[in-house]
């Protein structure tokens, strides 16, 4: 297995999954501030866009990190961090690991770009929409599914954790103690320490 990969970039979400899978793996930087690498034949056919992250596993070539982490998850099924085909959650599971790209990161622009929040006409809705459902869903659970962490909590915790280190997350228990479980998985602390490698 394959994945291009850049620091600072949405790429640490993968580390943490792969780090949680516990497989081998082999980490190809491609920098895609300056292009070093962004011609290299592997990355362009794993990834037609030009972006990380993206894996490359045999056949399989995906760049969408919620495919990315179902892809992983149900390949290593030992791990713990799907939800069968065949369990009723199954398709709670795939609705939050959904959420990060297409309700998390859209709430995130609106308001890093202060664009006036739209909740009716928005796909996400808004920020403060955003966080409620999630609050919500979190209030009672240790994770996303419940007892057990799973891939759906790598996107969304990734999610949360650059949320509060950008100085955007209000005030919220439910929230912040999410992230802190988060951050003291050992997968996440690997994933940083190779994010932040001057630290």
């Amino acid at each position: 297995m394959k994945l291009y990969w850049c620091e600072q970039t949405r790429a640490f979400r993968i580390v943490w999954m792969l780090e949680e899978i516990g497989q081998p793996y082999e980490r190809i930087h491609v920098d895609i501030r300056t292009g070093d690498n962004k011609d290299d034949p592997g990355f362009r056919a794993a990834s037609p866009m030009g972006k990380v992250p993206a894996i490359s596993d045999g056949e399989v070539k995906l760049w969408d990190s919620g495919a990315i982490c179902l892809y992983l998850a149900d390949k290593h099924p030992d791990a713990g961090l799907t939800v069968p085909a065949d369990d009723p959650k199954r398709y709670e599971f795939i609705q939050w690991l959904m959420y990060t790209n297409a309700v998390i990161e859209p709430a995130m622009v609106e308001k890093f770009m202060s664009v006036p929040p739209k909740k009716e006409s928005y796909g996400h809705g808004s920020f403060q929409l955003m966080m409620s459902v999630l609050e919500g869903a979190l209030s009672n659970r240790t994770w996303i599914m419940g007892d057990r962490f799973t891939a759906a909590d790598v996107l969304i915790g990734s999610s949360v954790h650059v949320i509060e280190k950008f100085g955007i997350m209000p005030t919220n228990t439910v929230l912040q103690g999410y992230a802190a479980r988060c951050r003291v998985r050992t997968a996440l602390q690997t994933a940083l320490a190779l994010d932040n490698p001057q630290t």
